[in-house]
This record gives structure tokens, C-alpha cells and sequence, in this order.
């Protein structure tokens, strides 16, 4: 797989998925036998748990955007460091919603085989979401 075939399955992903909420944009980008290795709390394996993420993330921030800061690639990987701005308008992590911002940063590196993402491994600031959304008292 080239260098350019792993960009574009990791454009399309942000731009589908991430930011316009098309789930079903996953069944094309992501493999069957997908290997989250940072998985969100209670996310399930597989593709199957990687819908059911962005699918109740999504509806928690409907808002959501993600913009790129940096991004590292090869033929097979790309890392990338992002920031994540939306809204809670929906149930997170059993938190009703708030109508409260959130702008936090995250950092992934993701794996790409025959045009779709194979692994993931990732880490996003969840401390500073559920501070911003005011579920955890602020720090110092």
C-alpha cells in the first residue's frame, strides 16, 4: 500500500466520520479484523466496537470536529496529533448532556493495509473532557 493510498483512507476517515458523522463511512476504511489497541471505556472489539464508538461519541458531540495539527507518514502508518472541539448534546459516558464546549488534543497512530485502517493506537485528553463538561472539578 502507498504512501498516498493510507492519506487519503485517513482523509476520507476524518472527514466522514470524524466530522460529518457517517458510521457507515467505516465499513470502506476500516478492516473486519480491526485492532483497536487504546480502546474507549466499554468500546467492544473489532469493527463492530469501533461503530459503536464513534456511532455514541457522535451523538454525545454532534458538533464534533477535528482538525489536524501534525501529521507523520509512511507507506503503511501515520501519526498524527488533532484537536477536538464540539459540544455535549447528548449522553457521554453516562454524564446527561450539558450544552457544554470542549476543545481538547489527542494524539494516533493508525496502520493501513489494502486501503483500510488496521490498527489503531491512540490517546486522547478524556480528563479534560470531563472536566470541560463539568462532570471532574478542574485540577490545582
Amino acid at each position: 500500500m502507498s504512501r498516498d493510498q493510507s492519506l487519503a483512507t485517513q482523509d476520507r476517515f476524518g472527514a466522514e466520520v470524524v466530522n460529518k458523522g457517517d458510521i457507515d463511512a467505516l465499513d470502506e476504511l476500516v478492516a473486519a479484523d480491526f485492532v483497536d489497541h487504546d480502546p474507549a471505556p466499554d468500546q467492544g472489539p473489532g469493527l463492530a466496537g469501533f461503530k459503536d464508538f464513534w456511532t455514541t461519541f457522535r451523538a454525545a458531540f454532534p458538533d464534533l470536529s477535528v482538525a489536524v495539527d501534525h501529521l507523520v507518514a509512511d507507506n503503511e502508518n501515520i501519526a498524527l496529533a488533532y484537536r477536538a472541539t464540539g459540544t455535549q448534546d447528548g449522553p457521554f459516558m453516562g454524564i446527561k448532556p450539558t450544552g457544554k464546549a470542549i476543545d481538547v488534543r489527542g494524539m494516533q497512530i493508525a496502520r493501513f493495509s489494502d486501503g483500510r485502517m488496521v490498527e489503531r493506537w491512540g490517546s486522547s485528553d478524556q480528563l479534560a473532557i470531563l472536566q470541560q463538561i463539568g462532570a471532574v472539578p478542574p485540577m490545582g
